[in-house]
């Protein structure tokens, strides 16, 4: 039941975005879904089965627009979309930060064991990852995008180095913005300034 999924999982997004996650109740996220509370539990089993699909969902499309960002600008448009990613929507903000508020849900960031069988396209039991883990994942595939086949493991460190560099500018300008250009061009010249002998 795909569509369903994901209404619901539209409805939990918009319940959040109006008052705290603890205050949300499975039955409004259903009725505002269309669908029928059951349903609700059927895909998500509980509250914090939601809570984590909800945040995989997010998680998901933020790296979908990071591979994006990179295919289109390099560095720079990918610290630019973390930045706003990370400054429009509260749960992209908490995985990148570790930084969760109150208002938010706070799944565990570890596998947790399913009981229920449950089938694969709706399990949520894989691990979400750690702010570490996904700086990590961009980073990786941010540096895959700037090397050629056959790198030498100079250029390939070089390339991590780079790309971690830039991410974790774009963390900072999450929580101070930066200056005029942007963080875009922060990257930019931080980049250049770093390849200089």
């Amino acid at each position: 039941m795909p569509a369903a999924r994901e209404s619901l999982l539209d409805a939990a997004y918009t319940a959040l975005q109006r008052k705290p996650w603890p205050t949300v109740r499975m039955v409004d996220v259903a009725a505002v879904a269309g669908v029928s509370r059951q349903t609700l539990y059927n895909e998500f089993g509980s509250k914090d089965g939601l809570a984590r699909a909800l945040v995989r969902r997010e998680t998901d499309a933020y790296l979908a627009g990071a591979d994006r960002a990179l295919a289109e600008g390099g560095l720079p448009s990918l610290a630019e979309w973390t930045v706003t990613s990370a400054r429009t929507n509260a749960l992209i903000r908490a995985v990148l930060t570790g930084c969760w508020s109150p208002r938010l849900p706070a799944p565990p960031l570890t596998a947790v064991p399913s009981t229920a069988a449950v089938p694969a396209q709706r399990r949520a039991d894989g691990p979400l990852p750690s702010p570490a883990d996904l700086v990590a994942l961009v980073r990786d595939r941010a540096a895959a995008t700037r090397l050629v086949p056959g790198a030498v493991k100079g250029e390939t460190l070089r390339a991590h180095r780079e790309c971690e560099l830039a991410l974790r500018l774009a963390l900072s300008c999450v929580i101070a913005p930066a200056g005029e250009g942007g963080v875009g061009q922060l990257v930019r010249e931080t980049l250049e300034a770093t390849a200089r002998p």
